[in-house]
């Protein structure tokens, strides 16, 4: 039956980590216009870094990984920026133009970020679905007793 309160975990750190995720594309979305009058004021992407919680606790513990208890999950280590290349467009009329006319604009591509809005959508549901189960199963358990 404690297993069966592990997935609650699992699936609550999944759902944590789409949030992260969801987060990120809304950010990079809403910046993907965005320009600047010099390059390193331009807005980069930014991009979520995850890692196995499984394989970092046991690595902590010095565990060997066939005395794995199946508990897992999904930690965030912390959001990063992407280092493709800045756009440049030369409009001289624009009041963020530099000296010689140029824009620099965000390196955020919103078809990337569209299907990354889209996968991490689904990822968050099936998380959902997976503490819904879990929570049935948990009731129908109870109900044997009866």
């Amino acid at each position: 039956m404690s297993s069966l309160f592990k997935i609650f975990d699992t699936a609550g750190s999944g759902m944590a980590a789409q949030s992260t995720r969801l987060n990120t594309v809304a950010s990079n979305l809403a910046n993907a216009d965005t320009v600047s009058s010099t390059p390193d004021g331009a807005y980069r992407a930014k991009e979520p870094l995850f890692a196995t919680l499984r394989d970092n606790a046991l690595k902590a513990a010095g565990a060997d990984p066939s005395q794995d208890d199946g508990t897992s999950g999904v930690q965030t280590l912390g959001v990063s920026e992407s280092q493709a290349d800045i756009q440049t467009r030369y409009e001289p009329g624009n009041p963020m133009a530099d000296a010689d006319g140029y824009v620099y604009g965000s390196n955020v591509n919103p078809i990337d970020e569209l299907v990354n809005m889209i996968s991490a959508s689904r990822s968050y549901q099936n998380n959902v679905e997976v503490m819904n189960t879990a929570k049935q199963l948990m009731l129908k358990t109870l109900d044997v007793g009866k």
